[in-house]
């Protein structure tokens, strides 16, 4: 995924909540299919967005403490976050238009 970053309970914070752009973070698990469905849709908005919104996806699985801090029940859930502060949600798979709309409503 070259326009989407790898992050860990360790790096977070420096790369989502620090950011001084707004993040949009991919909640995701290996084994989940609706995940797999999801992902190049977020790496095309990435590019999309580029130089407005930085994009990371966090696994679940290895990170729990990250995922579990912001109460991650269900995978996928992209949540964005501006100055630090997660700002708006999408929980499961959706199509990309409607991810495009729903990102442009909360960074705008």
């Amino acid at each position: 995924m070259a326009n989407v970053k790898e992050v860990t309970d360790a790096t977070f914070r420096k790369e989502v909540l620090d950011s001084t752009v707004p993040v949009l973070v991919d909640f995701w698990a290996p084994w989940c299919g609706p995940c797999r469905m999801v992902s190049p849709l977020v790496e095309e908005l990435a590019g999309d967005f580029a130089g407005k919104v930085n994009f990371v996806k966090l696994n679940t699985d290895d990170n729990p403490a990250t995922a579990t801090s912001y109460g991650i029940r269900s995978i996928p859930t992209l949540m964005i976050f501006k100055a630090g502060q997660p700002v708006g949600q999408v929980i499961g798979f959706r199509p990309k238009t409607e991810l495009k709309k729903h990102i442009e409503s909360v960074v705008s």
